[in-house]
């Protein structure tokens, strides 16, 4: 409740009251007095025995009287507007406050307000309650094709459809960028199902923005259990990055999604932060061709500066990454780093190819193909200096979405290849319908095959069967001069391993390729860090 204070109009109409009251006070006893003491015969006496009557000083008071009365009512009515217009911005700056200024929504201050108390009426025995943590997919697409004002008006359209479908009471908010938050409250299992699917039914209509069609989609969260506003909201967001991972579209939170722990938490913060501040660095493992020992090509691989822990490798972080969908944003950095790299490799005369790794989510996000279009065109670089590589797991993910995205990669030029061949569950006939040319061999086979006969045989039989589907073949993991040989006499095209040379820095790939080809000839010494 509200307490009165100066000038509110509560203590406004207390202070006329006290002083209507003591009008009406004075005013009887005046009336009393007149009656007791006679007062007008006395004031006529007195009028007739002074100087001069007192009729133009009463009509004086009088006029006086009437002049106050009505320019004090015009300075009522003014501070009355006065009090309403500030009334109003204050009311107005309340709302600001709480409100997205983007598409009226309530944001993250208002969200919290209204979970507060929806949260503590379920606590009293009230309806339950939960929330709904949604999240766009393909919307940064959107803004780095079309542009932010694009952007906005598709924000705003997402707003309006998505409010339509609500129920009365509950409520909408957009915590920024293109999260949104539904609280539903009276929210049993079956209104919470049925609500989520009109949710992610409405996303997946078409949007028509200034002329433009546009096709989004969305993943949403939901938390039902909880006392603590901050616990429901994270446990929807745990169960939206489990929607985004698998491509589910809604996930309910549930105690196994809880996998974290505060470590994880805190990384994942260091690794936005990290990425922001360009804390990423990209090292680069040669690839050499059996035949000549020439290196053609590297592959591009991450390392994390991290301020406190040093430099971490890509075990440390790329899951988390995946699981949070910062994959997206840090396969981007890797791929600006290396066509850069690659061009400055270039301009000294060494024409080297730069392969980069795609991920599951990364090679289903249909905004790819133009993203890396627009990146080999920045930096002036044919298409086929560019080898994106994809596992197994990932073309079986969704076969048909990554089907498209591989060949829209593929018409651009970008050579494409399956990595870590043999550790999924895919047949190389399988592989061979992709429009990939180079398959890549596991090491897990290729490091131990001069110890294991099985191995061997896995890997000739490999090289023969991808040969005949007229795909390369790279061997991973070659580790002494016996695997090379070996494989050389098998008839594999390229290999790469600690041999040839470890991951290293950009500033010495050009010094470290001069160094293998001598040592596939001979017993060179590579440089130091090779």
């Amino acid at each position: 409740m509200d307490v009165p204070g100066p000038g509110t109009p509560a203590e406004l109409r207390s202070t006329v009251a006290r002083e209507a009251a003591v009008v009406v006070l004075l005013t009887v006893l005046v009336a009393i007095a007149s009656v007791l003491a006679d007062l007008p015969g006395r004031i006529a006496d007195w009028s007739r025995s002074a100087v001069g009557p007192l009729d133009d000083a009463v009509l004086l008071l009088a006029a006086s009287h009437l002049f106050m009365m009505v320019f004090g009512s015009r300075r009522a009515r003014d501070l009355k507007a006065q009090h309403a217009r500030r009334a109003q911005a204050e009311q107005e700056l309340r709302e600001r406050a709480r409100t997205d200024p983007l598409t009226g929504l309530l944001n993250r201050a208002g969200l919290a307000e209204e979970l507060r108390a929806a949260v503590d009426d379920a606590a009293a025995g009230g309806p339950p309650l939960a929330v709904v943590m949604l999240d766009l997919d393909r919307f940064k697409e959107v803004n780095d094709t079309l542009g932010h004002a694009v952007g906005d008006t598709l924000l705003r359209a997402v707003a309006e459809r998505l409010t339509a479908e609500l129920r009365r009471g509950d409520v909408l908010a957009r915590l920024g960028g293109d999260e949104f938050v539904v609280l539903l409250r009276d929210a049993d299992p079956d209104a919470v199902r049925r609500t989520t699917d009109r949710l992610l039914a409405a996303l997946r209509l078409p949007f028509d923005v200034d002329g433009i069609v546009l096709e989004v989609d969305g993943s949403l969260g939901v938390a039902t259990a909880g006392t603590d506003p901050a616990e429901l909201l994270r446990a929807a967001d745990v169960a939206m990055y489990a929607a985004k991972a698998d491509r589910s579209g809604v996930v309910v939170h549930s105690a196994g999604l809880d996998r974290h722990d505060p470590a994880q938490l805190s990384l994942f913060g260091d690794l936005r932060r990290g990425i922001r501040d360009g804390e990423l660095r990209v090292h680069y493992q040669p690839k050499a061709a059996l035949a000549d020992g020439r290196v053609r090509g590297v592959e591009a691989l991450v390392r994390w500066e991290h301020p406190q822990r040093g430099l971490l490798p890509p075990s440390e972080f790329i899951g988390l990454a995946e699981a949070t969908g910062l994959i997206r944003t840090l396969t981007d950095v890797v791929l600006t780093q290396a066509l850069e790299d690659c061009r400055r490799w270039r301009a000294e005369g060494v024409a080297l190819t730069v392969a980069v790794n795609l991920s599951a989510r990364v090679l289903l996000d249909t905004g790819l193909p133009d993203r890396i279009a627009a990146r080999l065109a920045d930096a002036g670089l044919p298409a086929d200096c560019l080898e994106l590589e994809v596992t197994e797991s990932a073309a079986m993910q969704d076969p048909g979405q990554a089907l498209d995205v591989l060949q829209r990669l593929r018409g651009l030029g970008v050579t494409l290849s399956v990595d870590d061949y043999g550790t999924g569950h895919a047949s190389l006939s399988y592989l061979s319908r992709l429009p990939v040319s180079t398959l890549k061999i596991d090491r897990s086979f290729v490091s131990t095959m001069e110890l294991d006969g099985t191995d061997q045989v896995i890997v000739r039989s490999t090289i023969e069967l991808a040969h005949a589907l007229g795909l390369r073949v790279v061997a991973e993991g070659v580790e002494t001069r016996a695997t090379w040989e070996r494989l050389v006499a098998l008839g594999c095209d390229e290999a790469q391993g600690f041999w040839l040379g470890r991951p290293g820095p950009a500033e010495g790939v050009l010094a470290r390729v001069a160094a293998i080809d001598s040592l596939t000839s001979g017993d060179a010494v590579l440089p130091a860090g090779a």
